[in-house]
């Protein structure tokens, strides 16, 4: 859709210096903190996997609530995770640090609907197929 000369994808995207455009994440996909803070959680996830390369998804959570969370599958160790974080958190700020996770067994795909065809999550099928996980993260029964 063409508005103003700019066609809106629904992209959240920056500008570097030389005028290129960086697509950086969806709109929709904005994780809103209950502070008012807006998170894309597109470069955090992207972080992350750089640290934990075993990881199959990585997924961050929060949306009204006071702090980021973390579900994550694939093969990996509780301490492999919480090395990653200790390694991506110095550099975000406050309000986009990782506070806990959760290691999910379920693998993500199209047919069990947590996936899209392209292999994009489907964030809302997510937090509603592990919200018994994201509650215990969030009221204090998880143990990592």
């Amino acid at each position: 859709m063409l508005q103003d000369g700019w066609f809106h994808t629904g992209d959240q995207g920056e500008v570097n210096v030389r005028g290129n455009w960086r697509i950086s994440g969806r709109l929709k996909n904005l994780i809103i903190l209950n502070s008012g803070h807006n998170i894309a959680p597109e470069p955090i996830e992207e972080k992350i996997a750089q640290h934990l390369p075993a990881a199959q998804q990585i997924v961050l959570v929060g949306n009204g609530r006071g702090y980021l969370c973390v579900l994550i599958s694939g093969p990996v160790q509780a301490a492999a995770v919480q090395a990653a974080f200790d390694k991506v958190n110095p550099d975000l700020p406050h309000y986009r640090q990782l506070r806990k996770f959760s290691l999910v067994s379920e693998t993500f795909t199209p047919e069990n609907g947590l996936l899209t065809a392209n292999g994009k999550l489907r964030r809302d099928a997510i937090n509603k197929c592990f919200s018994a996980e994201i509650a215990a993260m969030y009221d204090g029964t998880s143990s990592k």
